[in-house]
């Protein structure tokens, strides 16, 4: 039986475009996570308990699966033990088929998974930052010794150093401004 297993994922966060890839790729059953966290996947726990031999489960990207290249290690060998397949489809593995993949896709593959994950969980890091009224980013500095830098630096009185040093604007931030 050919099996979908969809959670919210960035780019897809109510799951449209994996069900419509499902749909073409002929899943008769499909489990659907109503929340992105790597937490409590109930439907997936309920996905791997339903597995049979020669099971195929469809995925979106191996982001949408697992959690980490651990994690990954993990479920495939549960669908190995079970006898059933994994199908990737934006990275294009099929584990039913046999074939034997290059080192360099392998890495690729893992490569591009790792990469997912961490852009994933840095957004939803930062998303809940800024729902606590937190800011990204370094500190704005004070805006009166941006002000008493800028004077000084247009006074031609005082070198960078001497500007750095007394309002503690470094010449980067110093230029960032006067570009302004």
């Amino acid at each position: 039986m050919h099996i979908g297993y969809a959670r919210p994922i960035t780019g897809d966060p109510d799951c449209k475009e994996q069900m419509a890839l499902f749909d073409k790729y002929g899943c008769k059953k499909v489990y659907i996570e109503n929340h992105p966290s790597p937490k409590k996947r109930a439907e997936l726990d309920k996905m791997l308990e339903s597995l049979s031999i020669d099971d195929r489960v469809f995925v979106y990207k191996l982001q949408a699966f697992a959690d980490s290249t651990r994690h990954l290690v993990e479920l495939l060998e549960l669908l190995d033990q079970k006898g059933a397949f994994l199908h990737s489809i934006q990275e294009d593995i099929d584990t039913s088929k046999g074939k034997s993949f290059s080192f360099s896709e392998i890495v690729r593959c893992l490569a591009d998974f790792q990469s997912d994950t961490i852009s994933a969980k840095t957004k939803a890091g930062l998303s809940e930052a800024k729902q606590k009224g937190m800011h990204a980013g370094r500190p704005r500095k004070p805006d009166a010794n941006v002000k008493r830098a800028i004077e000084m630096y247009e006074s031609k009185k005082y070198n960078l150093a001497e500007i750095k040093e007394q309002t503690g604007i470094s010449k980067s931030t110093l230029y960032r401004y006067l570009e302004n």
